[in-house]
């Protein structure tokens, strides 16, 4: 049986068995919008929020009796993920993130309510605003879970970074052996081994990794206690004190209450920082993946097949995960955009339009973790095509570049003019007769391609 519930604005009918109540209703027939839903991570994180706000009012003895427990037992279950069906809010929402506030403050009510032997909707024996939502509001309740979300990604996130270049570094050690022509502007330049290029991938997701874990503090600073404006108006001086407290506790994360509350409350900047270490690792992604494809294009490596790749051509394999990578990294850069937008378009006080940075900026991070992980089990399992990278390097007049310390600039042009009127021959076969094969193979030895420059002794060089 359904049950009506009333506000200022009248009244609504609402399903009996639901935990959120008239406020969140409204919103969620307001805001049929994207058909995306809060992200969960941000759920979680503000009933870590109003857990932390509950111990605090009840050490100050605003909270007291049977209710706080109930409160604190419904806060643990939303957090660790129950009651997920009871968000129904669309995460494109206006009122600077009220709704999803209100969503959470209804839920805990109704079912501490419940737990406390009382029917959902009544208020009596917990209230959504007078005990849920005392001493907050949710212009600090709000950007405070925005970055304990954004932290607990950015934990899922740097592990899978770390996953993905451990298993270039991999490749790389597998590949060092492999000689073949490298390229740059689309064309064939000098020789290098297939591992340097993947060596080349790694250390671009090193540095990924390192700044992934570096910007976690970036986000440790909140404004809890603020309530409206920064100024804690509405709150008691000791709750203001104790709640950030409770809340390192209830979090496990080493957070710290801003200096000047009111600059944290208006301002979203550190989310803006954070984005573009994402946008620096998307970057990387689609880079990566567009060369990754090239090489798989060339035939110089074999990627593991995933499924078919056409209707209509028998037997086409494409390299589906590296486009989902692409358009992953291009999606996060778009979010990058939007972060920095919405981040702008904050108006004195507070920032209207959080909601949309919140879905973005978790977004992002959860797209990030996802594709990382996808693509370091792709990467393990990318095998070298080592005949078609010799036969490349072989027949590429660049690799006489790695004779030029030797023999000089004139006599590596003149040879080249004097192969191209050779016919069967390879490059290679063809330094080899002139040079002699093991002086050829000295120069064309890994160990020698990847040198760092050449020792400059004199003992491989001839009089020009």
């Amino acid at each position: 049986m359904d049950r009506i519930e009333k506000d200022f604005l009248g009244g609504l009918t609402l399903p009996s068995q639901a935990y959120w109540g008239i406020q969140t209703e409204r919103a969620r027939r307001n805001f049929p919008l994207s058909g995306y839903r809060v992200h969960p991570a941000l759920i979680a994180a503000l009933a870590q929020v109003k857990k932390a706000c509950c111990l605090a009012n009840a050490e100050t003895g605003h909270l007291t009796g049977p209710k706080v427990a109930a409160i604190l037992q419904a806060c643990d279950e939303i957090a660790a993920g129950g009651l997920a069906n009871q968000f129904p809010l669309d995460a494109l929402q206006g009122g600077a993130g009220t709704s999803t506030n209100m969503n959470l403050n209804e839920v805990i009510a109704n079912r501490a309510s419940e737990l406390l032997g009382g029917p959902k909707g009544d208020g009596a024996l917990v209230h959504p605003l007078d005990d849920v939502n005392r001493h907050q509001s949710t212009n600090d309740v709000y950007p405070t879970a925005i970055r304990i979300a954004g932290i607990g990604e950015l934990r899922r996130l740097a592990p899978a970074v770390a996953a993905l270049q451990g298993a270039f570094q991999d490749r790389e050690k597998a590949f060092g052996g492999i000689v073949k022509i490298g390229r740059t502007e689309l064309q064939e330049a000098v020789p290098l081994t297939l591992g340097v290029e993947f060596s080349a991938f790694a250390e671009a997701l090193g540095r990924d990794r390192w700044r992934t874990a570096k910007c976690e503090e970036r986000l440790r600073v909140v404004n809890l206690g603020g309530t409206a404006l920064g100024t804690g108006i509405a709150a008691p001086r000791e709750y203001i004190f104790r709640v950030s407290e409770r809340l390192r506790e209830v979090t496990g994360l080493g957070l710290s209450r801003g200096e000047n509350l009111a600059g944290e409350t208006a301002n979203a900047d550190p989310f803006v920082e954070v984005s573009g270490i994402l946008k620096a690792h998307a970057t990387n992604l689609v880079k990566i993946a567009n060369d990754l494809r090239l090489l798989n294009l060339l035939g110089e490596i074999v990627l593991p097949p995933l499924q078919a790749g056409s209707s209509v051509m028998p037997g086409k394999v494409n390299p589906v995960l590296l486009e989902a990578a692409i358009q992953t990294g291009l999606k996060v850069m778009g979010n990058d955009g939007i972060i920095a937008d919405v981040a702008s378009r904050g108006t004195l006080q507070i920032n209207e339009f959080l909601p949309l940075l919140a879905h973005a900026f978790l977004e992002s991070l959860t797209l990030l973790a996802n594709i990382d992980g996808l693509l370091a089990d792709q990467v393990r399992g990318i095998a070298a095509d080592e005949a078609r990278c010799r036969a490349g390097f072989d027949h590429s007049p660049q690799i006489v570049t790695a004779l030029v310390p030797a023999i000089g600039y004139e006599r590596a042009a003149a040879l080249l003019a004097a192969y191209g009127k050779e016919e069967g021959k390879t490059v290679r076969a063809f330094l080899e007769e002139q040079l002699g094969r093991e002086r050829v193979a000295r120069a064309f030895s890994p160990a020698h391609l990847t040198a760092l420059g050449f020792a400059d002794d004199g003992n491989d060089t001839e009089g020009q």
